[in-house]
């Protein structure tokens, strides 16, 4: 077990009706004037937003809005919400969404605090020093933002998704209601469980060997979340289905899971550049592509780790071959993304056999990194798990 620091900072209020308590929750973090960051319809449509200006009004707390992230959020509304922010004293940011208003939260909150671009921190040209606090409202169980300490944002001028970490990236709060989690599209939910089982199952199957007991963690989250997902697509109001997955969204990308172990997250950075370049793709749809085309190649440098997950999360029979055992469970984890309703080739996210070499390049930063974790990963093995994957 490798040295580590673990700091989860950030307070759950978990269950039916938390969000109706944010006017006290704020007060008691001495919020005053609040930004008010979200996507587009949906918290409007809900009523969300409504209930949450409500209770506001109702301490007194003044605010103001700032729509329109989108997936993949852009660094064109960061720094337009860095400029609200700058001009209008405002102390405290709420995000009311799921993974990509968060981070676009996170950096604005960081921007504010410096006279540079925001980009740079993505760019890891620039650390922050300091941020404007971060609350959250969470409608959709995916990204981990609401606990992490990461931020993903895109330049949409030059088409490179980028991320970075902080400890000043973990919200203050983080309100986590079931219920507004019921009516999430199936294909959002179903980018939502990807990506969970991706964030746990990438620290998982890492460079660094047996860890328990944060490996048994690990386990019991993904064949949590496995099981889970299949009940929400069948019934997308099962209350204890959809808590499984809001909670397991939390932990998976809060650390707990990388307690002791090293790792690199290989298939996400392989995604960045896929929806980075593609700003269609849904990261988790991306992920469901990617990764079983990454784990074929993979698999024969970390057999123990993926043998626990055939076995013990994916239930595949022993037989006299552990090769043939992990290649079906990687099957089934395939097998069970399209059950879903996810795609599981670059194809049917439109990406066709002429993108493969640009994307591969773009994995390298140009020739200027390789990604070292079970495998290593230049632009000549990137090509192969792109090949792969179409």
């Amino acid at each position: 077990m490798e040295n580590f620091v673990y700091f989860t900072p950030t307070k759950i209020f978990f269950g039916k009706k938390e969000e109706t308590k944010i006017g006290s929750i704020l007060a008691s973090y001495g919020g005053t004037k609040i930004l008010l960051h979200y996507g587009k319809k949906s918290v409007v449509k809900s009523g969300l937003l409504a209930r949450v200006k409500q209770s506001l009004d109702e301490h007194q707390i003044s605010y103001l809005e700032l729509a329109g992230v989108e997936p993949n959020p852009k660094i064109t509304l960061v720094e337009k919400g860095v400029q609200m922010v700058k001009e209008n004293g405002i102390d405290f940011i709420l995000a009311i969404g799921g993974g990509s208003v968060i981070d676009s939260a996170k950096s604005i909150a960081v921007g504010a605090c410096v006279e540079h671009s925001p980009w740079l921190f993505s760019t890891h040209e620039k650390t922050p020093e300091k941020a404007i606090p971060v609350g959250v409202i969470l409608t959709l169980a995916a990204s981990g933002s609401d606990m992490s300490d990461s931020c993903v944002i895109t330049n949409d001028k030059t088409q490179e998704k980028r991320g970075f970490n902080s400890p000043l990236n973990r919200p203050k709060f983080a309100i986590l209601n079931p219920e507004l989690t019921y009516s999430v599209s199936p294909y959002q939910t179903a980018c939502g469980i990807v990506d969970i089982l991706m964030h746990t199952l990438e620290r998982f199957i890492s460079q660094t060997a047996s860890v328990e007991p944060t490996d048994s963690i690990a386990l019991a989250l993904l064949k949590s979340v496995y099981q889970a997902g299949k009940i929400v697509m069948k019934n997308p109001n099962d209350y204890d289905a959809r808590a499984t997955l809001l909670w397991a969204n939390s932990l998976s990308h809060n650390g707990l899971t990388s307690c002791g172990r090293s790792f690199i997250m290989s298939v996400h950075q392989l995604e960045h550049e896929v929806s980075g370049m593609f700003d269609s793709v849904a990261h988790g749809a991306g992920l469901a592509v990617l990764w079983p085309a990454w784990a074929m190649y993979a698999y024969p440098y970390a057999k123990e780790r993926f043998k626990r997950l055939v076995y013990e999360v994916l239930e595949i029979p022993a037989s006299d071959s552990l090769t043939n055992d992990i290649e079906k469970g990687i099957q089934k984890l395939k097998e069970y993304f399209q059950e879903i309703g996810m795609p599981t080739s670059l194809k049917e996210l439109n990406i066709s056999e002429s993108d493969i070499k640009k994307l591969a390049l773009n994995v390298t930063y140009n020739h200027t990194r390789t990604l070292k974790d079970v495998i290593e990963i230049d632009e000549e093995m990137a090509l192969k798990i792109l090949k792969l994957a179409l």
